[in-house]
């Protein structure tokens, strides 16, 4: 499912979002005051666009409130990204995210309204996009750029009651269920005949895009 994003501010974390998001064909807009990153951006981008996210009529001007997330990559100023996170708030955005260079300033993110703060360090632009625009994965370790290991919650009634055998993740996803976890109970290499449950969280190994494709596939 498409998404529209406004990723605020271009250094390198932000880059990566709008290359990583523009990869997975997403509506991207990238802001930036400076003009070379913007230019950098400009045949990668949905929309590009050089101004100063800290004056409020810029953000009306872009109605903030219509994307889905916002993503505040502004991180070597600490006064611009303070106040561009609480504009996009007050102006009605969605849900944003916000980059944090220190705990104190993730904590002052948090304060002024901020759903979400990442920490480059921790939170790589590529796997916070991933989460992002994925249905059910709750948690995955990239073991490599192709292979992943992933959790994903099944609520899709297609799959509940259905055996790992009638599933046949692995025929049609390439993918390997290395544990199912029932409310408190996990169940380790699980048989074949194992039935499905609702609720019940899968951890599956196995190709990225095989657990993208596994996700898409899932229902609410």
């Amino acid at each position: 499912m498409k998404k529209s994003f406004a990723v605020l501010g271009l250094g390198r974390f932000g880059q990566s979002v709008v290359q990583t998001l523009a990869k997975m064909k997403q509506d991207v807009l990238a802001v930036d005051v400076r003009e070379e990153p913007v230019n950098e951006m400009m045949e990668i981008a949905t929309q590009t666009l050089i101004a100063d996210t800290r004056d409020e009529n810029v953000l009306k001007g872009l109605n903030i409130d219509t994307f889905d997330y916002v993503i505040v990559g502004i991180g070597n100023n600490m006064e611009a990204s303070i106040l561009t996170t609480m504009l996009t708030k007050e102006l009605g955005a969605k849900k944003v995210i916000a980059k944090a260079e220190t705990s104190d300033h993730g904590r002052v993110l948090e304060r002024v309204g901020a759903d979400q703060v990442i920490f480059p360090e921790r939170d790589m632009g590529q796997g916070i996009v991933r989460k992002l625009l994925s249905n059910h994965i709750l948690k995955f370790i990239d073991l490599s750029d192709d292979y992943t290991l992933a959790e994903l919650e099944i609520t899709d009634p297609h799959f509940v009651d259905q055996s790992l055998v009638d599933l046949a993740l692995r025929q049609r996803f390439d993918l390997t269920v290395i544990a199912i976890q029932h409310g408190p109970e996990i169940n380790i290499s699980p048989e074949p005949t194992v039935t499905i449950r609702q609720h019940d969280i899968l951890t599956v190994v196995g190709p990225v895009k095989g657990v993208a494709a596994l996700d898409e596939t899932l229902k609410a």
